[in-house]
């Protein structure tokens, strides 16, 4: 194995990269504000602690005659180095890590066992995404359909439509109440009865009105 140490490239490459070490102090310290010589301080001491723990994880794999720095290397160089209280932590992570590349294998192994391009995958995915679209659409025509005749209803109910002899008062806050009719004067619509006496000017004498004997002068 190489040393990392000896390796020829450019020294900013050899650094965490800044956009990510930016974001973890704004995730940690969100109310603090890190000045950029503390930034640039925190990002060459990882640098460094990358260095070491890599450094010692390749002489432990030398050791091993092993070709590969595995994980185990990398956890057997913090204990050596006296970073035995990050063991439990970087264990916890690296489990994380290997669930979450099983998942990606499990994908990718059943997408290729689907033997189906990923151009038709795209195709098919658009397809479901524009049917879900209408449905919803669908989804939301028939409740502002069921909206408006509820609204119809409930103004029907409220009496909004005036009915035959319904007027809105104002005593009665708005509601319909029945016209009040005066006496002898027919209602709308209503055909004065031939049986029934008319009072007032313009009435024709009666028959026993007109038998009546005028007494000589």
């Amino acid at each position: 194995m190489a040393d990392p140490q000896s390796s020829q490239l450019p020294e900013d490459e050899l650094t965490v990269p800044r956009a990510p070490l930016n974001k973890m102090i704004k995730e940690l310290l969100p109310n603090v504000r890190v000045a950029n010589d503390a930034r640039e301080l925190i990002l060459n001491c990882c640098t460094e602690f990358i260095q070491l723990v890599s450094s010692e994880a390749n002489d432990i794999c030398n050791k091993q005659a092993k070709k590969t720095i595995s994980p185990e290397h990398a956890l057997q160089a913090l204990d050596s180095l006296g970073f035995g209280d990050y063991l439990q932590e970087c264990k916890s992570v690296l489990e994380e890590c290997k669930t979450v590349a099983a998942k990606k294998r499990k994908a990718s192994t059943r997408l290729e066992n689907l033997g189906i391009p990923e151009e038709e995958l795209l195709r098919q995915q658009q397809e479901l995404f524009e049917k879900a679209r209408q449905e919803q659409a669908a989804i939301e025509q028939q409740e502002w359909l069921q909206l408006q005749a509820a609204q119809a209803a409930q103004a029907q109910q409220q009496g909004l439509h005036l009915q035959p002899g319904m007027q809105p008062t104002a005593a009665t806050g708005g509601h319909f109440q029945p016209y009040q009719v005066a006496e002898g004067i027919p209602q709308h619509g209503a055909v004065p009865s031939l049986n029934q006496p008319s009072s007032g000017a313009g009435q024709l004498p009666t028959e026993s009105a007109s038998n009546q004997q005028i007494p000589p002068s």
